[in-house]
């Protein structure tokens, strides 16, 4: 008998950009660059990850195939997601040169545009309280299927059409395996056809005449593969990984410090950006990445103003020690979410920001040669050159581990002119 993640490989389109039009790009990260495309076959717009094979085949050969395994383990993980707050495999490309992946495009962008449209350049109480809740939900499945995200900042927190937010951006998050899973859960009999699953994945994706250079998405992942249906909670989890990779101001103390770091450093994100949110500011940032680091290590939060439960949450969140720091049943049951029906929140039918119809931004512009501009950012390859360009953005990397975004053009967008939104 198929599942239904079987199904969904199946029906993941292969992609050509003889059925694309590509519109305009959105922006760039460590290796790719992202561009609105519509699908003429489906008569959909989509958010298109676009990959140069010579900068992954250079890379890679540096870090033991380390590229090919992130890039892999990136699309494995798309093409098993089932949340609304998070992105679905909509297709793969897979040409001479380039691969890539597309994802349903976010016409709100990110937050960080949206907070910046804002009067004082920060948002109320009530409209973090909305985009807190969403994320919690978004990372707390994310937990429940063993990946820990390692890269939550505004950038990455797109707004969808419906004005509910999307985590997009996987290629720096990893697996860790639990300590155990509960016997109760439902979903713990789909653990036995994991490998089989993953396996039977490579006969349906375009990927897996890149992936399968002797590296598999699988391996990037601990050895317990990478099903999204165990049930997993970050206080059981007894693996951590020593990855040094993140945005330099949202990075967790454990992260800079090397001891090992597992589900605990997204809730310490989290704090930083609901900081940000608040403040318009995120609370460590020092005159260069050797300060911003040394504040995070030895620095506590300035949380200026009366106490509040958002102050509250966002200090406990920022707790240097991962083992102190607050938790998701801890985190849903603070005073900040009083009276949030946690079920019900995705289903909101007026969030804060409900993007206008952006006919306008999806004329896009004419003749966009993909390949020529992917070739003019990274070049054949140039990994030193990249990695240049990404240390000026603040990224922080190890074996280029790095991920940061560089946004090109901003379409018109605006927030809703009636604050008559529903809030908790």
């Amino acid at each position: 008998m198929i599942d239904d993640e079987e199904l969904h490989r199946r029906n993941v389109p292969d992609l050509s950009f003889d059925r694309l039009t590509v519109l305009s790009p959105l922006g760039r990260g460590a290796k790719g660059v992202v561009f609105l495309v519509k699908d003429e076959d489906r008569d959909e717009f989509l958010a298109l990850k676009v990959i140069s094979k010579a900068l992954i085949e250079k890379k890679g050969k540096g870090a033991d195939g380390d590229e090919y395994r992130r890039v892999c383990f990136e699309q494995g993980v798309l093409s098993r997601l089932r949340h609304p707050l998070l992105p679905r495999l909509r297709g793969v490309l897979d040409s001479e040169k380039l691969i890539g992946y597309a994802i349903d495009y976010c016409s709100g962008r990110d937050l960080n545009v949206l907070r910046k449209r804002q009067t004082e350049k920060m948002f109320s109480d009530d409209i973090i309280r909305f985009y807190a809740a969403e994320l919690v939900l978004a990372l707390e499945y994310l937990h429940k299927s063993g990946i820990v995200y390692r890269d939550l900042k505004p950038e990455n927190v797109m707004v969808q059409e419906n004005g509910h937010i999307m985590i997009v951006d996987f290629d720096l998050s990893t697996k860790l395996s639990p300590k155990s899973t509960p016997h109760s859960s439902p979903s713990s009999s789909n653990s036995a056809s994991t490998s089989n699953s993953v396996a039977s994945k490579k006969r349906f994706s375009p990927f897996h005449r890149f992936c399968n250079s002797g590296i598999s998405p699988e391996d990037s992942a601990s050895q317990a593969g990478l099903s999204l249906n165990s049930a997993r909670t970050e206080s059981n989890s007894t693996e951590k990984s020593n990855s040094f990779v993140g945005t330099e101001e949202y990075v967790a103390p454990e992260i800079v410090s090397g001891d090992g770091h597992d589900f605990a450093v997204d809730w310490w994100s989290l704090g930083v950006v609901l900081y940000e949110m608040l403040y318009g500011a995120t609370p460590f940032r020092g005159t260069n990445r050797k300060e911003t680091f040394y504040r995070i290590l030895t620095k506590s939060p300035e949380l200026t103003g009366e106490p509040t439960p958002l102050r509250d949450l966002i200090g406990k969140l920022l707790e240097k020690d991962p083992k102190q720091r607050i938790q998701v049943e801890e985190i849903k049951g603070h005073d900040f979410f009083r009276g949030v029906e946690w079920e019900s929140v995705v289903q909101i039918s007026r969030p804060p920001y409900i993007p206008e119809n952006d006919e306008k931004g999806k004329e896009g512009i004419a003749n966009i040669n993909v390949e020529s501009v992917v070739q003019g950012i990274f070049g054949n390859g140039d990994v030193d050159k990249c990695k240049s360009e990404h240390e000026k953005h603040g990224g922080i990397e190890e074996a280029e581990n790095v991920n940061t975004k560089t946004w090109v053009g901003e379409f018109n967008h605006h927030p809703t002119q009636t604050d008559h939104f529903l809030v908790f």
